[in-house]
């Protein structure tokens, strides 16, 4: 069964990455700029909002998108009352797990720091996973934009993540969060515990990150009974937070993207119809963006079979005509190869999955995210405050 997401017309719309205005790229500098960070500038005018705030907490809620908000409601009054008048970030595309965390830490944009899909592929023609990946390739190499945290420590300002402990080492945590004090929380319970401490301990950043909306989502659907669940409980973590904030601290609320279910009717798999696997030597990305590497010489040939089969669907375009769109952003010349020669871009409720090559489990999948709806692009921006 899938569940019903109630995600209105408007929610399909494209959206383009707010950078320089109001994305995540432009979050954690914000924050910087309040606490006093040389050369930190504050895009977002959080300054009159943090007044006389001298320590700040953002919580990323994985997966909790603004049209979400609606839903989460009933089961969440601390997030319905906090969402009463807030505003809106995007961001960065693809809208995925590890290019928004990546995007959050660094407060760079997706082609600069490198970390560009789900799945990109390596120089070697290798599939490098960026959410399974330990330390080859090196992330200080492969990521190599400092962080925002990194700065602020450098100028003073006490950093602390807390997340849950396996992450703790890892490629993406490296390449996100590389600068500050890790600590580790195997639960909510924890990550309140843990972020309360630091704001409590003085003057600084806290960031922590919350996974299980996103992990119900994808499992079973948005607004499936185990989603709700997911949302009671980030209730549960936020009345916490709200109402253990310290003195002169605030409280920010964000996600990384949102998410949508789709039907098995909006699922194309590369595995069961052959115009999408003729002259494709090489898949990446994740279901809703798809990076293809074509046989040499196959590029038309593979842009018109998928056109054909996809139809509205899916956007299929060349590297040089999705760069140029901006979605990315400036792309270095070492980033280009981690874009598919030809990215395909799912439109509505559709999929494409590549059964002959990844796991079976992406198939079964409810909600998916990555692509530029604004169910998927557009995320909350709450504030607490002491």
């Amino acid at each position: 069964m899938i569940p019903d997401d109630r995600l209105p017309a408007s929610a399909f719309a494209t959206v383009r990455p707010a950078y320089g205005s109001g994305s995540l790229a432009d979050l954690m500098p914000s924050v910087c700029a309040v606490l006093g960070v040389p050369g930190a500038v504050d895009v977002l005018g959080l300054a009159a909002p943090l007044d006389g705030v001298d320590r700040v907490a953002v919580l990323l809620v994985d997966g909790l998108g603004a049209y979400q908000l609606p839903v989460a409601a009933p089961h969440a009054p601390v997030l319905a009352d906090l969402a009463a008048g807030s505003r809106t970030l995007t961001a960065g595309f693809p809208s995925t797990t590890p290019v928004s965390l990546v995007t959050v830490g660094t407060g760079a944009l997706p082609g600069a720091h490198g970390v560009l899909g789900f799945t990109v592929r390596q120089p070697d023609g290798s599939i490098l996973n960026h959410i399974h990946w330990d330390d080859i390739p090196d992330p200080r190499s492969w990521q190599p934009v400092p962080t925002t945290f990194e700065r602020a420590v450098a100028a003073g300002v006490p950093v602390t993540v807390v997340s849950r402990p396996e992450y703790a080492g890892t490629g993406l945590s490296v390449s996100a969060n590389r600068g500050a004090t890790f600590a580790g929380a195997a639960n909510p319970g924890e990550l309140a515990a843990e972020m309360l401490a630091a704001l409590s301990a003085g003057p600084g950043i806290v960031y922590g990150y919350h996974p299980d909306l996103d992990k119900a989502g994808h499992e079973d659907g948005v607004d499936a009974d185990s989603w709700r669940s997911a949302a009671a409980d980030v209730n549960t973590l936020l009345d916490r937070l709200v109402h253990g904030l310290p003195a002169r601290s605030a409280l920010l609320v964000v996600a990384d993207h949102g998410q949508l279910n789709v039907p098995l009717t909006g699922r194309f798999d590369m595995a069961a119809i052959p115009e999408l696997s003729a002259g494709v030597a090489t898949v990446a990305g994740e279901p809703r963006v798809r990076y293809l590497y074509p046989a040499p010489g196959a590029q038309a040939d593979v842009i018109a079979a998928w056109q054909g089969v996809l139809g509205p669907a899916a956007s299929v375009l060349t590297r040089e005509e999705a760069i140029a769109e901006g979605w990315f952003g400036p792309v270095p010349a070492d980033h280009l190869g981690r874009i598919g020669e030809i990215v395909v871009i799912c439109r509505d409720r559709a999929v494409i999955l590549a059964g002959h090559v990844e796991p079976s489990i992406i198939g079964k999948l409810i909600a998916y995210h990555g692509a530029l709806t604004a169910a998927e692009m557009t995320i909350p921006l709450l504030i607490a405050r002491s």
